[in-house]
């Protein structure tokens, strides 16, 4: 294996952390491979929706969030693989 330095903001560190040992990773280190591994066998998972989970969660976290049934998500969900008509 190779080492790599990754710089991450400390809030975001905090919940990285939270994370894996929820998920009971056995660490840090293999959370963050299986992360980027999924990353690489799903490169159709954009950027842009990563960023819009962040953002949908913290939403969620401040109260400021909107929760979805699941047929509301599956509706929204067929609509998206439809090209949203």
């Amino acid at each position: 294996m190779t080492t790599i330095t990754l710089k991450v903001p400390e809030a975001f560190l905090d919940d990285l952390d939270a994370t894996w040992r929820a998920e009971d990773f056995p660490s840090r280190s293999e959370f963050i491979r299986w992360a980027l591994r999924d990353a690489v066998k799903h490169p159709a998972f954009s950027r842009s929706g990563w960023k819009d989970i962040a953002t949908s969660e913290h939403q969620l976290r401040t109260g400021d969030g909107e929760t979805y049934s699941s047929d509301e998500i599956k509706t929204r969900l067929s609509e998206g693989a439809d090209g949203g008509e």
